[in-house]
C-alpha cells in the first residue's frame, strides 16, 4: 500500500473518519507473487466494471449477487461505483494496463458494527491469490474503520469461497430462513 499521508483521515457524509483512499491505494501481491494495484471505485469505473462481468463465469455472478443475472445492469454498476466512501467502499484489483480483475465491495451497517463484504474475480484469474489478498486488504480496512464483524452471505454450494473465509478464520453458519445459503463470519480486532 501507498505510505504517502497514510494515517490521514478524511470526514465525509455524517462526518465519521473515513480512511483516505491513498492509504487503501497501492500495490499488492499475493502469496503465490503475483502482484496487483488495488484502489476504491470512482464513478467513472462503471463502463471498466461492466467489461469486467463480461469475464467473470455465470455461476460466479450468481454467486456475487445471489440471483441468476444475463448481465450486471447499469443500477448495480452505479451501486458500485458511486459508493458512499463512509458506510460502503468498492475497491478493484487491476493489472497493469487498468483492466479490472476483481472487485470487492464492503457495506457497513450505519453504526459501523458489522460489514458485509462479497468479491468477484476475472474466470481467466483464478488460483493467484488475488480474492485471499483482496479480502486481507478489505478486513484491514474494516478493522481500521472500527468495524468488529465482517460477514459474507454465500451460496451453499461455492465451496471455493467458504473454504477460503474458513481458512481466513471466518466461520460458518446456516442461514435458518434459507437453506442453499450460509453466513460466514470473522471477529475483527
Amino acid at each position: 500500500m501507498s505510505d504517502h499521508n497514510s494515517e490521514e483521515m478524511a470526514r465525509v457524509g455524517t462526518g465519521q473518519p473515513v480512511a483516505n483512499a491513498d492509504r487503501w491505494t497501492g500495490s499488492l501481491t499475493t502469496r503465490s507473487g503475483f502482484t496487483f494495484h488495488v484502489r476504491p471505485a470512482r464513478p467513472g469505473d462503471e463502463e471498466r466494471l461492466a467489461e469486467f462481468f463480461r469475464h467473470v463465469s455465470e455461476d460466479d455472478i450468481r454467486f456475487r449477487f445471489l440471483i441468476a443475472l444475463d448481465k450486471v445492469g447499469h443500477d448495480r454498476l452505479v451501486a458500485m461505483t458511486a459508493v458512499d466512501h463512509d458506510r460502503t467502499e468498492n475497491f478493484l484489483a487491476l493489472d497493469d494496463e487498468g483492466r479490472i480483475l476483481a472487485t470487492g465491495m464492503l457495506a457497513a451497517d450505519p453504526q459501523l458494527e458489522r460489514g458485509e463484504v462479497a468479491i468477484s474475480i476475472r474466470t481467466d484469474h483464478k488460483r493467484r491469490g488475488i480474492s485471499w489478498t483482496l479480502l486481507e486488504h478489505i478486513a484491514a480496512y474494516a478493522e481500521a474503520r472500527g468495524i468488529k464483524t465482517l460477514e459474507s452471505i454465500e451460496a451453499r454450494e461455492n465451496r471455493a469461497a467458504i473454504e477460503l473465509e474458513q481458512e481466513m478464520g471466518f466461520t460458518a453458519h446456516p442461514l435458518e430462513d434459507d437453506p442453499t445459503l450460509v453466513l460466514v463470519r470473522r471477529t475483527l480486532g
